[in-house]
C-alpha cells in the first residue's frame, strides 16, 4: 500500500510516498481501507518534530479519516468489515495518509450518511475540538454569552454553528473576507479584527473559545465577565484572578463523533472542504497548511479519486 510518512523531521519536503505491507489490526484495532484523510497543522507539528505526541520515526502522518473497513481485531463488536466510518486513527495523531489504516476501534463511528468520504474525513479533530470548548471545558448553557475567535477557521467555524444550535448569544472575529461567512453560521456579531478592536464592542461574554492565541488571547481578558472561562487549544492561557482558563488537546471518541454525526445528518452543522489532493500531494497539503494559497476550508487527501 501507498503511504506518506517522514523519515526525518522538517519542512513538507520531508514528506514521502513510501510502498508498505497491508497492516493487521491488534486487540481493539480495525483496519480502515482509507477512501479520505483530514489534514490539520497538528500534522504539521508532527513533521517538524514540535508536537507533545512523543513518535518514533519513520512516521505516517495524519490522524483524521473516512474509509470502509477492511478487517477488525479481537475484542471490535461495533464494526465489521464493509461499515463505512469517520475518526481518527489513535492518540498519536498519525498513521492515516494511507491507503489502508490501524484505527482504534474507541475513536471511530458510523460515517454520517449524508456525507461524502472527502467530507466525513474534514470533520473529526476539529469538530470534536469545538464541542469540547464549549460544552466540556466552558460549560455553556442556553442563553450564555460566548466570543469565539478565529470563527472562519475549522474549529472556528462549527464552534459558532454549535453554539447557536445550543441556544448561546454568539459573537466571533474574523477577516474582512468571512464576515458574511461566520454571520451565516449563526453569529449575531462578527467583529473584522483588521479594524476593530473587539473588546471595544463585544459586550461581556461568559466564556471565550480562542483558536488564535497571541495577543489576542491575553486581550480576551477584557470582555469576560466575573468567573468567566477562556478556553485555548492555541497554547496554555495565563491565570487571572477572578477568571478561569483552560487549555487542552482535542479527546476524539465515538461517543462524541455519534453526537456530530446525528447533528451532520440533521442538518444541523454543515462542513466546508476548502481542498481536496490526491495522497501523492501530501506535500503541497502541507505547504498550503504553511501558508501556500488554499481556499477557505479543510485540507483533505484522497486515496484512489474517492469523494
Amino acid at each position: 500500500m501507498k503511504a506518506a510518512r517522514i523519515h526525518a523531521f522538517g519542512p513538507p519536503s520531508a514528506i514521502v510516498i513510501d510502498e508498505l505491507p497491508h497492516p493487521t489490526p491488534e486487540e481493539g484495532e480495525l483496519v480502515v481501507r482509507v477512501a479520505a484523510a483530514g489534514v490539520g497543522p497538528w500534522d504539521a507539528l508532527i513533521r517538524e518534530g514540535k508536537s507533545v505526541v512523543q513518535l518514533s520515526l519513520p512516521v505516517i502522518l495524519g490522524s483524521d479519516l473516512a474509509g470502509i473497513v477492511d478487517s477488525v481485531g479481537t475484542g471490535v463488536i461495533r464494526f465489521k468489515p464493509g461499515d463505512e466510518v469517520f475518526g481518527v486513527t489513535n492518540k498519536q495523531f498519525c498513521g492515516a495518509y494511507a491507503e489502508y489504516a490501524v484505527a482504534s476501534a474507541q475513536m471511530v463511528a458510523a460515517k454520517p450518511r449524508s456525507l461524502s468520504f472527502v467530507e466525513a474525513a474534514s470533520v473529526p479533530v476539529v469538530a470534536v475540538t469545538a464541542y469540547q470548548m464549549l460544552f466540556d471545558h466552558a460549560r455553556m448553557k442556553a442563553g450564555q454569552a460566548v466570543l469565539i475567535h478565529g470563527a472562519a477557521g475549522n474549529v472556528g467555524a462549527y464552534a459558532v454553528q454549535l453554539a447557536k444550535q445550543a441556544g448561546l448569544r454568539v459573537f466571533a472575529t474574523a477577516g474582512p473576507g468571512d464576515l458574511d461567512y461566520v454571520r451565516g453560521l449563526g453569529a449575531e456579531m462578527v467583529v473584522n479584527y483588521k479594524i476593530t478592536k473587539f473588546e471595544d464592542v463585544v459586550p461581556p461574554v461568559d466564556a471565550v473559545l480562542d483558536a488564535v492565541g497571541g495577543e489576542t488571547q491575553h486581550r480576551s481578558f477584557r470582555v469576560l465577565k466575573p468567573d468567566g472561562i477562556l478556553v485555548s487549544v492555541i497554547s496554555p492561557p495565563p491565570q487571572r484572578v477572578g477568571f478561569r482558563s483552560e487549555f487542552f488537546l482535542a479527546d476524539v471518541t465515538a461517543t462524541r463523533l455519534d453526537t456530530l454525526a446525528r447533528l451532520l445528518d440533521g442538518q444541523k452543522l454543515t462542513t466546508a472542504v476548502g481542498t481536496a489532493l490526491p495522497l501523492e500531494e501530501a506535500r503541497k497539503a502541507h505547504e498550503m497548511l504553511a501558508g501556500a494559497p488554499h481556499k477557505r476550508g479543510k485540507i483533505v487527501l484522497t486515496m484512489d479519486g474517492a469523494r
